[in-house]
Formats: structure tokens, C-alpha cells, sequence
């Protein structure tokens, strides 16, 4: 599934997976490491696989919160504090706050790693697309057709995607936010992707249809060109 995803979109960074968990699975390494957010844990699943425990995801309030954890009394008054600061600098409407997406699956804890080696069934697979990889991305996804509900591309959080993709089971896209690019380190021309594990080998079969019909019109337009050189 990480090869035929990583050649057909021609990425360039491995598909990473996440599974909510109540504990680690064995032979899975508890990571002890701390992060400053949710979202930095992702880049690091590209290095192999671990447990992050709920605590570990209480640095970024914002992201714990996207992630379903349970907040303890101290987190949630800074997160407060912080959604305040985001309202006062106009980042964030007031009414906006209530309405960000929230994973509705409890857990203590993420399994997280590189989608090759991943040891259990992934809920998520994540991956960094180039504006034309989410085209192809988009097409597979059956969004591009004019006759269906155009995808969404979210924004602000960037982490938002990831339970929008697990409670639809669709494949979601985002923009991101300031925080996901500033934690990640992750290049201005990338999009996050987020796809469901429950529907990647169809998901894996309808882009293969996709690349080879682009793999076709890309001949017709060369060709259509090649006339005006």
C-alpha cells in the first residue's frame, strides 16, 4: 500500500499511519520524547514506529483537543488562554472555537509510524502532496467530477483534517495553519492529505486509473503544443 501510494502520487516523503489506542501494541516503542505539538509527531512517524501517549500531545492544547483527548484542568484553562489570544489577534472568530472538528473516538494514546512497517490497521494515513499531486489526489477521490460534491479543503487547524477524514471515511485535504507548518518544518508547497485506512485499497485502485488517464491526456496536450512550437 506505502509503494503503490508513494509511485503513483510520485511523492517524495513516505505516507505516514496513526491508529487511535488505549495502550501500546507489543513490540511498539512508548516514545517519552517531548513535542510541541500533536502535528510535529507526525513528521516524526517518517523515522519508525511508536506509542505517543495522550499526555504527550498536551503541549499543543489546540491539538489535544482535535485529537479527542481528555483534557486535564490545567490544559483546558491554557487552552482557553490560547483561544483568547487567537480572538484578540483577529486569527479566530469567537464563534469559530465550539466548532472545531474534534476526533469523537476516545483513546490514551496514538500509534504512529511509517505506513510500510505499520503493525496494526491504520485509521489514517497521512501524506504531503505538491498542488499536483492533490490534483491527481482530488480526481481519484471522485471530487474533480462536476456531477459530485466538490472536496473541502480546510484551513485553520490544520490538524482539523483528520477527524473530518475519519468521520466522513472520505479523503479530506488541508491547507493547514501557521502552528502545522510551523511545528512540522514542513515546506510551503505542501498540502496535507488525509486519508482513511479503511478505504485505501479501493482508494489505491481508483488512482491508478487516475494516473493512467492523465498519463493520457498529458500525450494529447503534448501533442496539441508540440503544434504552436
Amino acid at each position: 500500500m506505502a509503494a503503490r501510494l508513494t509511485e503513483l502520487l510520485s511523492t517524495d516523503l513516505p505516507p505516514v499511519a496513526l491508529t487511535f489506542a488505549d495502550g501500546p501494541p507489543d513490540g511498539v516503542t512508548v516514545s517519552t520524547e517531548a513535542v510541541p505539538s500533536s502535528c510535529n509527531l507526525w513528521r516524526a512517524a517518517e523515522k519508525g514506529v511508536f506509542y505517543a501517549a495522550a499526555e504527550q500531545h498536551l503541549n499543543c492544547p489546540v491539538g489535544a483537543m482535535v485529537m479527542g483527548f481528555e483534557l486535564p484542568a490545567a490544559t483546558g484553562e491554557q487552552l482557553g488562554g490560547l483561544v483568547q489570544s487567537m480572538c484578540d489577534a483577529r486569527y479566530l472568530d469567537p464563534d469559530e472555537a465550539a466548532s472545531i472538528p474534534s476526533v469523537g473516538k476516545k483513546s490514551s494514546g496514538i500509534v504512529y509510524g511509517p505506513l510500510a512497517e505499520f503493525p496494526v490497521e491504520p485509521d489514517l494515513i497521512l501524506l504531503w502532496l505538491t498542488p499536483a499531486q492533490a490534483m491527481i489526489y482530488n480526481e481519484a477521490a471522485g471530487n474533480a467530477k462536476w456531477t459530485a460534491t466538490p472536496m473541502d479543503v480546510s484551513g485553520r487547524p490544520g490538524c482539523a483534517a483528520l477527524p473530518l477524514a475519519l468521520k466522513s471515511q472520505a479523503p479530506r485535504m488541508a491547507l493547514g495553519c501557521i502552528g502545522m507548518r510551523t511545528f512540522t518544518d514542513i515546506s510551503d508547497d505542501r498540502i496535507l492529505a488525509v486519508l482513511p485506512g479503511g478505504i485505501a485499497g479501493e482508494f489505491v485502485s481508483a488512482l491508478e486509473a487516475t494516473v493512467a488517464a492523465n498519463a493520457e491526456m498529458k500525450k494529447f496536450y503534448d501533442t496539441a503544443k508540440a503544434s504552436f512550437v
